[in-house]
């Protein structure tokens, strides 16, 4: 079985627009590997046995093992961008190398749970999600594949924020670090400490009514006519 966190690769020379061009005809594709005071790698994958690694969302934010003409390199994939047209097809990838002592930035997902349990939703509303994955700042070691946000106990108009988050130990939320300067009144919550769900009364009854009104029949221009005429002769 394949290693999901194993990605194999060849050194690549031949740069250039035509070249990546020729790599995309050939099932590959082109990509750099960077970082831990190295110089960058220009490198080769194969495009369908990538996708295969991108289809498990644990891939994202795990620490990989890149495999370069049988050299290894502990590495998180930082960047990747796709065709605009085509979310399965690959253009490029960027490969961050991870020194085990140098603490590292990266974007993980967000697991909601306690969504079906939530008092908010048993009253009838409905569950929005602000925020799906959030950046986080650690060692390789302690790199969390994602960020639970428990909603259990969220009710009707009700919000969970990232300070209510439970995070692993040796993991920051890095979009509160930028608050720690800031003088705060007492109760007073910070700009970054942004909501990440909340729950609200879905607005189905005004869509309904407006729904009605755009269903009432109007009076056709022959039975205004016909109006008229019999309150012509009326008179």
């Amino acid at each position: 079985m394949e290693n999901l966190f194993e990605v194999h690769a060849e050194a690549r020379t031949d740069e250039g627009k035509g070249a990546s061009r020729r790599l995309r005809h050939a099932g590959k594709f082109p990509a750099v590997v960077y970082g831990a005071e190295k110089d960058p790698v220009s490198i080769t994958l194969d495009h369908n046995q990538f996708l295969r690694h991108l289809d498990e969302e644990a891939f994202y934010a795990h620490i990989l093992t890149l495999v370069v003409d049988g050299k290894k390199d502990q590495v998180v994939l930082k960047d990747l961008q796709r065709h605009p047209a085509n979310d399965n097809k690959i253009l490029h990838a960027d490969f961050l190398r991870v020194h085990a002592g140098h603490e590292m930035t990266m974007t993980v997902p967000i697991h909601f749970v306690g969504e079906d349990v939530a008092p908010g939703v048993k009253e009838g509303g409905q569950v929005s999600h602000m925020m799906t994955e959030v950046d986080v700042a650690c060692l390789p070691k302690d790199l969390p594949e994602y960020i639970e946000a428990d909603i259990s106990k969220l009710g009707m108009d009700e919000s969970i924020h990232l300070s209510e988050l439970t995070v692993p130990k040796g993991v920051s939320l890095t979009a509160l670090t930028h608050h720690q300067e800031e003088e705060l009144e007492e109760g007073e919550r910070s700009a970054y400490d942004q909501a990440v769900a909340s729950i609200h009364m879905p607005r189905v009854q005004e869509v309904e009514e407006d729904e009605d009104e755009a269903e009432a029949p109007e009076a056709s221009a022959d039975e205004e006519e016909n109006g008229d005429d019999e309150e012509a002769t009326e008179e």
